[in-house]
């Protein structure tokens, strides 16, 4: 697993939540919030697919990890490398 995998998961599970949003100019370093029209629940969702698709668990004080796709990319990484569900 690698950053780039990681922000294609997340693009994945974006395209999956609100399929009306184009992704093809998202911006890795800036908010996805800022780029996109995503609201509060679909943030929630995003965070639920990466447990049910992944097994990752974000706790909610860690939400703001997952900001931009360069922040989910640093966060998910080594949950991803090492299995992490907590």
């Amino acid at each position: 697993m690698n950053k780039d995998k990681i922000k294609q998961i997340v693009l994945d599970i974006i395209a999956e939540i609100a399929p009306d949003e184009v992704l093809t100019d998202v911006k890795p370093e800036i908010r996805l919030r800022d780029q996109l029209d995503l609201d509060s629940m679909d943030f929630l969702d995003i965070v639920m697919e990466l447990r049910k698709q992944h097994g990752i668990d974000v706790p909610e004080g860690e939400y703001r990890e997952l900001e931009s796709l360069d922040s989910c990319a640093n966060y998910l990484l080594p949950k991803f490398e090492t299995g992490a569900t907590a």
